[in-house]
C-alpha cells in the first residue's frame, strides 16, 4: 500500500502509522496508538525492574592466626549475610612469613565452609590471590525467599509482643481494681481524728 494511503487510513482511524520492520522489502508498518504502546512498554520495563533481584556480595576478612572468639564473631556475621540471601566473599590476609604457610588459610576457609554448610555452599574454591586467599560462599535461599521469611518472623514476633502486652495490661487492670476495693474497705474512721479521742 502506498504511504499516503496508509497515512490517510491511520488518520481516519485516529491511530498512528508506525514502521515495524524498516529493513524489510517493502518496509512493514502497523496502525497503532503509539502513546499507548510507549506507556505499556514503560510499565513492562518497570515491572521487570521490580522483580529483578540485586545480588550483593558482602566481604569478610580474616587472618590465619585468628582467635577462637574472633572467629565465632566473624562466623556470626557470615551466617547473618547468608540468611539474608547475600553472597559472601571470604578473604584470608597473609603477612610476612605467613605467606609461606597457605595451608593455614586453606584449613580456616574449609572450617568456615563446614560451619555454615546448612546456610550456604562454596561457590568458588579457595584460591591464592597475591598476599590473600579468597573463597566465595553462595546462599542456599534466594534473597526474595529470605526477605519473605524474615518478614514472617517479624510479624510473628510483633503478634506475640502485642499478645503479651494485652495480657500484662489485663493483669495490671485487675490488680488496680482489687487494690481500689481494698482501700475502700480499710477506710472506716477518718484519718484526721486523733486516735485517743473516742467518737
Amino acid at each position: 500500500m502506498p504511504t499516503d494511503q496508509a497515512l490517510k487510513l491511520a488518520g481516519e482511524a485516529d491511530l498512528d502509522l508506525v514502521e515495524v520492520a524498516p529493513t524489510a522489502r517493502p518496509p512493514v508498518c502497523k496502525l497503532m496508538d503509539y502513546g499507548k504502546f510507549k506507556y505499556e512498554n514503560a510499565q513492562k520495563a518497570r515491572e521487570a525492574r521490580r522483580n529483578q533481584t540485586n545480588v550483593v556480595i558482602k566481604e569478610m576478612k580474616l587472618r590465619p592466626k585468628i582467635d577462637a572468639h574472633d572467629y565465632d564473631t566473624k562466623k556470626g556475621h557470615v551466617v547473618r549475610f547468608l540468611e539474608a540471601g547475600d553472597k559472601v566473599k571470604i578473604t584470608i590476609m597473609f603477612r610476612g612469613r605467613e605467606q609461606h604457610r597457605p595451608e593455614l588459610g586453606f584449613r580456616l576457609l574449609q572450617r568456615l565452609a563446614d560451619d555454615v554448610e546448612e546456610l550456604g555452599f562454596v561457590e568458588s574454591r579457595p584460591k591464592q590471590d597475591g598476599r590473600n586467599m579468597v573463597m566465595v560462599l553462595g546462599p542456599h535461599r534466594k534473597k526474595s525467599e529470605a526477605k519473605a521469611s524474615a518478614k514472617a518472623a517479624k510479624d510473628q514476633k510483633r503478634a506475640e509482643r502485642e499478645a503479651d502486652e494485652a495480657e500484662e495490661r489485663a493483669e495490671r487492670d485487675a490488680a488496680n481494681a482489687g487494690r481500689a476495693v481494698a482501700q475502700k474497705k480499710q477506710r472506716g474512721r477518718s484519718e484526721n481524728l486523733d486516735p485517743d479521742i473516742d467518737v
